[in-house]
C-alpha cells in the first residue's frame, strides 16, 4: 500500500533564491513527516542558492559545477533516491500545499494500471491550470486547503502531464527507464516520458484534488528568445523519435466538446475520427464516466499509443466504408466526432452516407467546417485570388469546401435531420467592416453574419427511426 511508500521529491535548482526557501519550506510544512526525502541537483547557481543548499541539514544536496538542463538533472536525482522509493519530479517554482502528495499517493495506488500522476496548478500548459479565486499568495493556501479533498471522481486520465509535479511509481520507472538526454537543456523530455509510460500501458492521471502553486518557469523567462529556440529543437527532436507532435496530437477541441451535453451519468458510445492521442475522447470520459471510448487514427505511431487508452481502429474508412472494431458497430454510437474529415474526403455524401449506419437511432454526426464565404475568401476573389496555403480556410488539403448553405444541403440530401450550426467568428477591422457594408448593400444585410463566421461546428442528428436496415 502506498502509505508504506516512500517518494523522493527531485528538485533542480538554478538561482532564484527566494523561489527556493519557497518551495522547501512549503515542502517541510505541509508533506507528512517520514513518508519523503528531498533530494536538490544545483545547476551551477550563482545566487547564493548554493551556500543556502548547503546549510539545509534534511535534504540530499548534488552541486554541478555547469547547468547540465532538466533530464540529465533529474537522472542524477533518481540515480541518488533511495532505490525502492517513488519519484516526484517537482519545479524549484513551486509552493506545495496541504495533502498535495497524499492525494497524488492516492490516485496513484487505486489502480495497478495508473503509471503517473500530476497536480492542477495556476499556471501551467497542458490544460492543467484552472482559475484560482486568490489574487496574492496569502490566500493559497486557504483555497488549496478547501480543494484539496482526496475525491476519486476528480481524477482525470490523460495523454501526457507536465512534470512541473509529476509522480511516477519507481516500478514503472524502472520498466521504461529514466528521462531521455537528448532533450537537454529541456522541454518535451516530459512528454517523452509520458508516452513511454502510455506505450507500457499505464494510464496518465491529473489529480484536480491536488492544487499547488506555481509562479512559472523562471529559469526560462529571462531569456525567451533562448527558450523559444529550445522549444523548436527539442519538438523536431521529439517528433523525429516519436513521428508526430505531441502539442497538436493532445489539444483540446473545446468547440466539440461543448457540443456533447447529456446526463453525466449516461452511458454513451463516442467515436472520432483524426482522435490523436484521444485527449478530447479521454476529457468526454472525464465528463461522461460512463462513456466508452473509440477512435480512428491513420498514424500509426500515435494510434500505437492512443491504442493503449482506447480501443482505435487504423484503416481509412473511406477505402472501405467498413469499422474494423473488435464487434461490429452498426446502429451503435451515440456520437461520431468527424472533426474536419467532411473538407478532406474526395466524395463527402458517399462519407456521409455510409457512416450514418453505425450511429444509433437519434444519434449526432458533429463535423467541424471551414466558410469558405468568409469575407477574406470574398475579398481574395474580388481581387482575382483563389490561392491555396496550409494553414487557412482555403487549406490546399482540402478536396471540398463549404458555405453555410452547402452545409445544410449535404446533410439534409444525406438524410441527417435536426440541424444546430455553432458559428465562430474572427475579429475585424475597421477597414473590413466597411468592405462588408459595402456587400450586404448588395446581396442583403441578413448576410452579413455568413461573411464573419470563420468556422462551424455541425451538429446533425440521425432520425430516431432509422436503423440500419432502412433505406439511405
Amino acid at each position: 500500500m502506498f502509505e508504506n511508500k516512500k517518494t523522493s521529491i527531485i528538485i533542480l535548482t538554478y538561482n532564484n533564491l527566494n523561489y527556493n526557501r519557497i518551495c522547501l519550506d512549503s515542502i517541510r510544512k505541509y508533506t507528512s513527516a517520514q513518508t519523503y526525502e528531498i533530494i536538490v541537483v544545483d545547476n551551477n547557481s550563482t545566487d547564493g542558492t548554493r551556500e543556502w543548499l548547503k546549510e539545509q541539514t534534511d535534504i540530499k544536496l548534488i552541486l554541478n559545477d555547469e547547468n547540465v538542463g532538466f533530464p540529465k538533472g533529474c537522472n542524477l536525482g533518481i540515480e541518488a533516491s533511495e532505490k525502492d522509493n517513488d519519484l516526484l519530479f517537482l519545479n524549484n517554482d513551486t509552493k506545495v500545499t496541504p495533502r498535495w502528495l497524499d492525494n497524488l499517493k492516492i490516485c496513484l495506488y487505486s489502480d495497478d494500471k495508473i503509471g503517473a500522476t500530476s497536480s492542477i496548478t495556476n499556471n501551467c500548459s497542458n490544460y492543467q491550470v484552472i482559475n484560482v479565486p486568490y489574487n496574492d499568495v496569502e490566500h493559497i493556501i486557504e483555497f488549496a486547503d478547501s480543494n484539496n479533498i482526496s475525491t476519486p471522481e476528480k481524477w482525470e486520465q490523460k495523454a501526457r502531464l507536465v512534470a512541473f509535479c509529476m509522480l511516477v511509481k519507481r516500478d514503472v520507472i524502472n520498466k521504461i527507464g529514466i528521462f531521455d538526454e537528448r532533450f537537454t537543456p529541456g522541454n518535451f523530455e516530459d512528454d517523452d516520458l509520458c508516452m513511454r509510460i502510455a506505450e507500457a500501458g499505464y494510464k496518465l492521471m491529473v489529480c484536480n484534488d491536488s492544487f499547488i502553486h506555481h509562479f512559472g518557469s523562471t529559469s526560462f523567462k529571462k531569456d525567451y528568445a533562448k527558450f523559444n529556440s529550445v522549444l523548436k529543437i527539442n519538438a523536431q527532436r521529439f517528433e523525429e523519435k516519436w513521428g508526430f507532435n505531441s502539442n497538436s496530437q493532445s489539444l483540446l477541441k473545446f468547440h466539440i466538446i461543448d457540443r456533447i451535453n447529456e446526463p453525466r451519468d449516461k452511458e454513451l458510445n463516442i467515436l472520432e475520427f483524426d482522435c490523436g492521442l484521444s485527449a478530447t475522447l479521454l476529457r468526454l470520459k472525464y465528463t461522461y464516466p460512463n462513456a466508452k471510448l473509440y477512435g480512428v487514427e491513420t498514424n500509426e505511431n500515435i494510434a500505437r499509443i492512443c491504442g493503449k487508452m482506447i480501443e482505435v481502429m487504423t484503416e481509412d474508412f473511406e477505402e472501405n466504408y467498413i469499422m474494423n472494431f473488435k464487434e461490429s458497430k452498426v446502429d451503435f454510437f451515440d456520437y461520431i466526432i468527424l472533426g474536419n474529415k467532411l473538407q478532406f474526403s474526395k466524395d463527402p455524401w458517399k462519407l456521409l452516407k455510409e457512416i450514418k449506419k453505425f450511429l444509433k437511432p437519434g444519434g449526432y454526426i458533429i463535423a467541424t467546417i471551414p466558410n469558405t464565404m468568409h469575407y477574406s475568401v470574398v475579398k481574395g476573389l474580388l481581387c482575382g485570388d483563389f490561392i491555396y496555403n496550409k494553414n487557412s480556410i482555403l487549406n490546399r488539403s482540402y478536396n471540398k469546401f463549404f458555405t453555410l448553405s452547402d452545409i445544410h444541403k449535404i446533410f439534409e440530401e444525406c438524410g441527417y435531420i435536426n440541424p444546430y450550426v455553432f458559428h465562430y467568428y474572427t475579429q475585424i477591422t475597421e477597414e473590413d467592416d466597411k468592405f462588408l457594408n459595402q456587400i450586404c448593400s448588395i446581396v442583403g444585410e441578413n448576410l452579413k453574419g455568413h461573411f464573419i463566421s470563420y468556422e462551424y461546428v455541425a451538429k446533425f442528428q440521425k432520425d430516431i427511426t432509422n436503423k440500419n436496415n432502412s433505406n439511405y
